[in-house]
């Protein structure tokens, strides 16, 4: 069995998000394995996402059904894997007519469109965002202050405003302390910091984030596009505009095109394969 990793929301390799991804083939072409070895490979990659998709002959409504797993849990909603995964699918040449492909997941139908400047954009649901009192016990974890905080309801994301940009860059938080607070996935955001020079080497973005979920087994994630969907809405009320871009301010980086489009949130970045395998172990 094929698996490929593939370093999603950059143009270079080793940066962005890595993630594994397996196309299923052969007997196992119309159905997933079962859930326990579709986990252990996820462990085994130790990535941010694992993802698993196979082929649908019969649905109207997609193409191709698709789940994604993390060291420890199958999650259910994942930016860059799905990136990741349209991206094989258009270097193998299995992308539907017109270049857009729908996945069954367990976030409904979602879809993504390969661009003609060869980048891909992911069509998914807007978050909602509810203005929450900040938890007990932020502060604590992050050592800085943390102005408004948000809940997302189903994306299961706490969303933290920083105070500035060279605040969120420069936070080492305690993530024992983050793991105890009350949402499995905890996203940092601020404003971006004007550019020092007009030759900055960095492309132009409008805000930074970064995004600890170490009770999923993602002590930082490189670069959440699902996260997004949440950021998005935020930023654009505040900056007054649809089409944006946000940078994620990891080791790694990466950057994420932005759209808002009310209840959906279009996502576009490129994506690198860096490795092709063979699975000799059995799922």
């Amino acid at each position: 069995m094929r698996i490929r990793t593939v370093d999603a929301f950059t143009a270079r390799a080793y940066a962005g998000n890595p993630a594994a991804v397996v196309l299923l083939d052969g007997e196992a072409l119309h159905a997933f394995p079962a859930d326990a070895s579709l986990q252990a490979l996820a462990a085994e990659m130790n990535l941010a996402e694992t993802a698993f998709a196979h082929p649908l002959a019969d649905d109207p409504e997609a193409d191709w059904a698709l789940r994604w797993f993390t060291p420890t849990t199958e999650v259910d909603l994942c930016g860059h894997a799905t990136l990741a995964t349209a991206h094989l699918l258009a270097e193998d040449g299995a992308l539907p007519e017109g270049g857009r492909v729908r996945f069954r997941t367990r976030s409904g139908v979602l879809s993504a469109s390969l661009e003609p400047d060869s980048t891909l954009t992911l069509d998914f649901p807007t978050a909602t965002l509810t203005e929450v009192s900040v938890p007990d016990g932020v502060v604590e974890a992050f050592g800085a202050p943390v102005p408004a905080a948000w809940d997302t309801g189903g994306l299961g994301m706490l969303v933290l405003e920083i105070a500035d940009e060279a605040t969120l860059r420069g936070l080492a938080p305690d993530l024992a302390a983050v793991s105890a607070l009350p949402s499995p996935a905890v996203l940092l955001t601020a404003a971006a910091a004007p550019p020092a020079r007009e030759d900055a080497p960095e492309p132009p973005y409008d805000f930074v984030s970064r995004l600890f979920a170490p009770a999923q087994g993602i002590p930082e994630d490189p670069v959440t596009g699902s996260a997004h969907t949440a950021l998005a809405p935020l930023w654009s009320r505040r900056l007054g505009r649809a089409e944006l871009t946000g940078l994620q301010v990891s080791r790694r980086t990466g950057y994420v095109r932005t759209t808002l489009r009310g209840a959906r949130t279009l996502l576009g970045g490129s994506a690198v394969t860096v490795l092709d395998a063979t699975l000799h172990a059995p799922l």
